[in-house]
């Protein structure tokens, strides 16, 4: 099945340049199935690019999902229109009465800034909060997954004192884990941060199941018992030349930086980057769709009870 998108969302051209069916608001609204309702809070500045990227992952599915946008406040940004933010993207005041199926809390540039520095932190703690009670599975990626830990856990901020850049290889923990359904036995995946996700402090702070790790970048995946809350430290959403650009961002800002591991051939900057990770991606996504999604949350969203989901 399809996503389902605004009509005139730029991802819809390009998605459907790329084979990927996107069903328009009319047709899906002729189909007696009831969709996935999942919102996505985008959090990047390069608002279109990062939304297309994440809407390519949940096509990899049978099941119809809809995609809202949620931005998280008002203030204007240099890298996304205007226009595209007034269309597109939902205040948190507009869909706080609501319930999802799924809620999704992307990166931002935000590695080396302390949580209460954060000019929205506020605002992060009452939508994470809020999604206690109103979405069935919550996915942190990236800088969301640092500060899901810190207001889950409150855990506080792990910094390295080099960023994390490449591509990683990782193994996996629990091969029955739903999360890992069809994962081989390891796996690539990039990572793109400053924060520090340790297998050994994450085991003994809190409860989470450990399900991916890389002996250079530690944790990649881990979920809570009842699959409720996912972290992922890494961006499976990147297209093969996003570290490429970050790379050649910070470089002409004097910030010298190291050559993504594992991403150039022969780490020559000149060469091509090839995507290893695209796989893994989708399946990952597939995956939180399926079993942490789709397999627990009530057919009608108005009977949503945190009572009602199992650890199993």
């Amino acid at each position: 099945m399809p996503i389902k998108i605004p009509d005139r969302l730029p991802a819809t051209d390009i998605l459907r340049s790329e084979n990927i069916f996107v069903m328009t608001e009319a047709r899906a609204a002729s189909q007696g199935i009831r969709p996935l309702k999942v919102l996505l809070l985008n959090l990047m500045p390069k608002k279109i690019e990062t939304e297309t990227q994440f809407l390519r992952l949940l096509s990899n599915s049978p099941l119809q999902v809809d995609v809202e946008l949620l931005r998280i406040d008002n203030r204007p940004t240099k890298n996304t229109p205007q226009e595209h933010l007034d269309t597109f993207y939902r205040q948190f005041e507009m869909v706080k009465d609501r319930n999802f199926d799924g809620l999704i809390v992307t990166g931002a540039p935000l590695g080396l800034v302390q949580f209460e520095d954060v000019l929205y932190w506020e605002e992060i703690q009452l939508i994470m909060n809020w999604a206690k009670d109103h979405v069935t599975s919550t996915l942190f990626v990236c800088w969301a997954a640092q500060a899901g830990l810190k207001l889950l856990y409150d855990l506080p901020k792990r910094t390295r004192k080099e960023k994390l850049s490449g591509v990683y290889h990782h193994r996996i923990h629990d091969c029955h884990h739903p999360v890992l359904r069809g994962f081989d036995d390891t796996f690539f995946a990039p990572h793109s941060r400053y924060a520090d996700f340790s297998a050994d402090y994450l085991n003994k702070h809190t409860d989470l199941d450990i399900l991916a790790t890389s002996d250079q970048a530690g944790v990649y995946l881990a979920a809570t018992k009842d699959k409720r809350n996912v972290f992922v430290t890494g961006h499976p959403e990147y297209d093969v030349d996003t570290l490429h650009h970050e790379y050649v961002r910070d470089s002409e800002q004097g910030m010298e930086p190291l050559v993504p591991v594992n991403y150039y051939p022969n780490d020559d900057v000149n060469c091509t980057p090839v995507a290893s990770w695209r796989s893994h991606g989708h399946l990952l996504f597939s995956n939180w769709l399926n079993y942490c999604v789709y397999q627990q949350t009530p057919y009608d969203l108005a009977h949503f009870s945190e009572a009602s989901f199992t650890k199993d």
